[in-house]
């Protein structure tokens, strides 16, 4: 068959702080911040996200974050379900298992990015992966550092995705 079939694939951005970042931002770290960013790959029907616990995949707004803040088009791919879960599975295996997730360098955000590459050649926002560099770069980044780098945010409500657990 010579016909490629494609995929859409979204970005999904929940914004953890719902709102409050927005609001406390300037008086605690002196610039505005939009949000705190989480996102996921949502493509095959399926949302995928990174957290402490590994890669996990749940349905579309599934996650008890709920519906998302919003919803960025990434483009299609015509990579097929199949490869993409033998790509997750090793990623799951290798740089993104639940130990590697670093709050400030190595999170959902990375995780999404990197995908989104592999799925369609585009970068997420940039506006989303410099977040961490713009909340280290102040003051109280400096001081928050230590604790926020204690925290494992992993949003319940998926299944873990590894390379011994076949996704249906």
């Amino acid at each position: 068959m010579d016909q490629h079939t494609t995929y859409s694939v979204q970005l999904y951005i929940y914004d953890l702080s719902r709102g409050m970042a927005r609001q406390l931002s300037p008086i605690m770290l002196g610039k505005q911040l939009d949000g705190i960013w989480h996102t996921s790959i949502v493509v095959y029907g399926e949302e995928f996200f990174y957290g402490g616990v590994g890669i996990s995949s749940c349905p579309p707004g599934g996650t008890m974050l709920g519906s998302p803040d919003s919803v960025v088009e990434l483009g299609n791919t015509e990579v097929n379900e199949e490869i993409f879960m033998e790509y997750l599975s090793s990623l799951g295996e290798s740089s993104y298992r639940g130990d590697r997730y670093r709050l400030f360098e190595h999170n959902c955000n990375t995780f999404t990015n990197e995908v989104a590459q592999f799925l369609t050649g585009h970068k997420i926002p940039s506006h989303i992966t410099d977040l961490p560099s713009e909340v280290l770069s102040t003051p109280f980044g400096q001081v928050l550092r230590p604790i926020l780098d204690s925290i494992h945010i992993a949003p319940p409500g998926g299944n873990v995705i590894n390379g011994h657990n076949n996704h249906s």
